[in-house]
């Protein structure tokens, strides 16, 4: 099911970004085989079903060090249309599985390539994390508030806006491309890039003026106080973003507050002032009143729930936004297809666990699956 179905995608099992691609790629219906460590076997990885981000897919544990778990990944290859890896520069080359060896099997693959700085450049051989590659392209700078350090917006920016996504988007683009040309290429994903496309509205809003560099000074990095996260009288949170007039009109309303009594909504130098206005009414409320005070208005204010909480609100309750999968939520695929729907995922398989059947249906015979196991060049859990 889904509009990727009858696509065979190999992806060798790295961290972050990569697992979010080979969901994306298999919610939407491609198989999506996961090659995973033979060493990974009884390692620190979450313990299927609690593995989100390897739902949806079979596994097989292949060790790609010996010769023939590198030849069993060629042979593969010349069955998938494409495949794509999280490794440094340079590393898949040196097991003999690079681009070159594995598109002269398979001259229509696409393969892809995951990193965080990229395939070249001064610093593509270097290690770096989430926080790194979003501290380069700009954007953890605008993260936080007036006269405090930049926060890390977890690795959402980064690893999944940046670079899964990205990934994800550019196997389908070339995909799609091979179909008409016959011809494989390679996509070279990287987070530094992505996230600095992701940050190309702010680039625009300062070349223009209207974006300035410090932080919680701008329309929506909790600078205006009618983009802002306010505490409650219990302790917890309501987030408001009424940033069109007539929106803000009826904040104001919901507020109890008269527009003729306050300064101009874009008065920036009365902003800081208007948001201890605002926190002192917020304060009066507990958050779950001021719900009910905003419910089915376009006042654009929403409660913040914690990920608990967010299974359970109406609004993702009837919109069926999360799935259960052997007794653990998920969110569901996204996006939503009229026509070719997506199914609901497999929750995730132990490493290894999927190895003898998914290399028979890849063409591996019974016999060769019994040497290449006695071998180690390849295991069943």
């Amino acid at each position: 099911m889904g509009p990727l179905a009858g696509l065979r995608i190999i992806e060798v099992t790295g961290i972050g970004p990569g697992p979010l691609c080979g969901t994306l790629l298999a919610d939407m219906g491609a198989d999506v085989l996961k090659v995973d460590r033979a060493d990974a076997i009884g390692g620190d990885a979450l313990p299927p079903p609690t593995d989100l981000l390897a739902r949806g897919r079979r596994s097989a544990a292949i060790d790609l060090k010996h010769p023939d778990g590198a030849a069993t990944l060629l042979r593969l290859v010349e069955r998938a249309d494409g495949l794509f890896e999280g490794f440094r520069p340079g590393v898949m080359e040196r097991l003999g599985v690079g681009p070159d060896e594995c598109m002269s099997r398979n001259p229509a693959l696409v393969y892809g390539r995951m990193t965080g700085w990229g395939q070249d450049g001064p610093l593509a051989h270097t290690a770096g994390h989430d926080i790194d590659y979003i501290a380069l392209a700009g954007a953890l700078w605008s993260f936080g508030r007036r006269d405090e350090p930049p926060v890390p917006p977890l690795n959402l920016v980064g690893d999944f806006g940046g670079g899964g996504a990205y990934l994800a988007f550019g196997m389908v683009c070339a995909l799609w491309e091979t179909a008409r040309s016959g011809k494989g290429q390679v996509v070279d994903a990287a987070v530094v890039d992505g996230s600095s496309l992701n940050m190309a509205m702010f680039h625009s809003m300062r070349a223009a003026g209207v974006w300035r560099d410090e932080r919680g000074a701008n329309l929506i990095d909790t600078g205006a106080h009618f983009y802002e996260v306010y505490t409650t009288s219990d302790g917890r949170y309501f987030a408001v973003g009424a940033i069109e007039p007539k929106f803000y009109a009826e904040l104001l309303d919901r507020l109890g507050l008269d527009a003729a009594d306050l300064p101009d909504q874009y008065d920036r130098d009365r902003w800081p002032e208007m948001k201890e206005r605002f926190a002192a009414v917020f304060a009066t409320r507990t958050r779950d009143e001021w719900t009910a005070i905003f419910d089915d208005t376009d006042a654009c204010g929403a409660p913040v729930l914690a990920l608990h909480e967010a299974h359970e609100h109406p609004h993702n309750a009837a919109r069926d936004a999360f799935i259960e999968i052997d007794g653990v939520r998920h969110p569901a695929p996204a996006p939503r297809f009229s026509r070719t729907r997506t199914g609901v995922p497999d929750a995730a398989h132990a490493p290894g666990a999927d190895t003898d059947v998914a290399l028979a249906d890849w063409g591996f015979s019974p016999s060769e699956l019994e040497r290449l196991r006695a071998e180690g060049a390849v295991v069943q859990t």
